[in-house]
């Protein structure tokens, strides 16, 4: 299988919220990004930025000192991209 990213749980959230994504088994190794964007694309935190073995993986964002409303999170390796959108509610 390849790359996936799937939706936040829970969502809408207040005050931290769950991503799950998984890493298939490739050939080479690739730095494995998944960062929180604001409306406005301003990146306001990197929660994994490192080479990663296959499997699945679960990170915590925590929306500490955020403002409510729209975010996205983009999950980027190699050539794999994929954003989704979560709604912080305070």
């Amino acid at each position: 299988e390849g790359f996936q990213l799937m939706q936040n749980y829970p969502n809408p959230f207040n005050p931290s919220t769950k991503i799950r994504f998984s890493v298939p088994s490739v050939g080479t190794l690739h730095v494995t990004s998944l960062r929180v964007y604001d409306v406005l694309g301003r990146e306001v935190a990197t929660l994994v930025n490192e080479n990663l073995n296959a499997g699945s993986y679960q990170v915590t964002f925590k929306a500490e000192g955020l403002a409510s409303g729209m975010y996205y999170y983009r999950l980027h390796a190699g050539s794999f991209s994929s954003t989704k959108k979560m709604l912080l509610v305070r």
